[in-house]
This record gives structure tokens, C-alpha cells and sequence, in this order.
């Protein structure tokens, strides 16, 4: 399920303010993720780059390991399958929250957990990468750690100024 309508709010808003990744980004991310991994990252549109690497600074800045950080970078990696643009999206997260069906795109849009996890599980980032791809948008499941499940919840919420609780 999306946020609430104040984070989608917030989130729309932001998403005409990101800028693409700069070089000195680039080489960051592959100091981070193996090449096939970041082939598919950059498959993504920038905002969702961007959310990516802005969730795992968070992360790392909160002294977390390095797989904790990569989960953080690569949660979202599904959303590319749907190819969306910003319309789209909100669309999509407004049919999730009004709870109607999402035909086509739109469905695949809102299923990028299950999505994500199965391709990282691909790319050979199994364990805490494909647990939390997977149940980012639920209640965490007994793998992930409470501590790190807060960590990365956090991650995936305040990058645009949001409070953790509205995701």
C-alpha cells in the first residue's frame, strides 16, 4: 500500500525537482553494486535512481553495513518493469489507496515489491536486498532485523522531508 496522501502529495511534488545522478554518483553506486546490479539500476527513471541513492546515504550515514545499504539502494527496482511515467504513478497509487482494481501497467506498477525481490533474488543479491524489496510496503517480516526493518523504513520515507510514520 502507498503512503498516505500527504506523502504521495510530497512525493509527486518532489518528483519534477530530481536531478540525474551526477559522474561522481555513478562511481559510487559502483562501489556498491556489481555491474549487472547497476545495469538494472540505471534502467530506472532518475527519480526513482535518485530515491534509491538517497535512501542508502541515509543508511550509511547511520553506520549501517553494507548489505543494509545496498537493501536501501535497490528496494524499488521493480518499478521499472511497469514503465510509468509520473501520471501514471499517481494514477496507480491512487487506485492502491482507494483500494480499486489497477489494470495493466498500473498493476504491475503496485506489485514492484514482488518484482524487485525476484530480480535481485536474479541478480544474486538474495537475503536482506530481496526480504526488504519485497515487504517494503507491508509489515516486516521475522528476516530483517526491527532494528534494521526502522532503518530502512526510515530511509525509504525521509529523503523528501517525510516523516517516517507517513509511510
Amino acid at each position: 500500500m502507498p503512503g498516505s496522501w500527504a506523502h504521495l502529495a510530497r512525493r509527486f511534488a518532489w518528483s519534477f525537482r530530481v536531478e540525474p545522478l551526477s559522474p561522481a554518483e555513478l562511481r559510487e553506486l559502483s562501489e556498491l553494486i556489481d555491474e549487472r546490479t547497476l545495469k538494472a539500476y540505471l534502467q530506472q527513471n532518475d527519480a526513482d535512481q535518485r530515491h534509491g541513492l538517497e535512501a542508502a546515504r541515509y543508511v550509511r550515514e547511520r553506520d549501517g553495513h553494507t548489505e543494509l545499504v545496498v537493501a536501501a539502494l535497490c528496494h524499488d527496482l521493480g518499478k521499472r518493469h511497469a514503465r510509468l511515467g509520473i501520471t501514471g504513478r499517481v494514477i496507480a497509487s491512487v487506485l492502491a489507496r482507494l483500494r480499486l482494481p489497477a489494470p495493466g501497467r498500473l498493476g504491475v506498477y503496485l506489485d514492484h515489491p514482488a518484482l524487485g525481490a525476484a530480480e535481485l533474488q536474479k541478480l544474486g543479491l538474495g537475503g536482506l536486498a530481496t526480504d526488504y524489496a519485497a515487504h517494503h510496503h507491508g509489515a516486516r517480516p521475522e528476516s530483517i532485523d526491527p532494528h534494521d526493518w526502522r532503518m530502512l523504513s526510515e530511509a525509504d520515507s525521509t529523503f523528501t522531508g517525510d516523516d517516517a510514520a507517513d509511510n
